[in-house]
């Protein structure tokens, strides 16, 4: 969220503990759209707060790590959750595949498409660090709001 928001990266940076918030606009197909990010923590200990956040989403990013085998085998719990809590219909779910700069990768592009597939999501992979498919993800996943509220 911070290097899509405020094209930030600080490899130090602790990982999110509750909730961050942060508000952004930016331009899609000559139209100014506003976005309200909502990034809530992936830490058991904060899966109680979680579910209230869903409701209204227009769309839904879960992201998991590509060197971390246990990061994705709890998107199960992630996807379940947003599927339970999720009070529109029409709401668009991503998925991606982050720390794609990083050796030692333990999930494979296959099996993130894969995941995607079964759970009717978007899917995309992408580098924080580096910013490769960081504003791609956003856009595509903008492009499928607005279509699906023309519907």
């Amino acid at each position: 969220m911070l290097r899509f928001v405020d094209d930030t990266f600080d490899p130090e940076l602790a990982a999110t503990i509750g909730v961050d918030f942060r508000v952004t606009s930016m331009n899609v197909d000559g139209n100014r759209v506003k976005l309200a990010i909502w990034d809530t923590a992936g830490q058991e200990r904060f899966r109680t707060l979680t579910p209230s956040y869903y409701r209204g989403a227009q769309g839904v990013i879960c992201v998991y790590d590509v060197t971390s085998r246990s990061s994705f085998e709890n998107l199960d719990h992630w996807m379940t959750e947003v599927e339970t809590y999720i009070t529109k219909g029409d709401a668009v779910k991503m998925l991606v595949g982050n720390k794609i700069d990083m050796p030692n990768r333990e999930v494979s592009r296959e099996d993130g498409l894969k995941f995607a597939k079964r759970h009717r999501a978007l899917f995309i992979e992408a580098s924080a660090k580096t910013k490769e498919g960081v504003q791609c993800a956003f856009e595509e996943l903008i492009e499928k709001v607005r279509f699906f509220s023309f519907l």
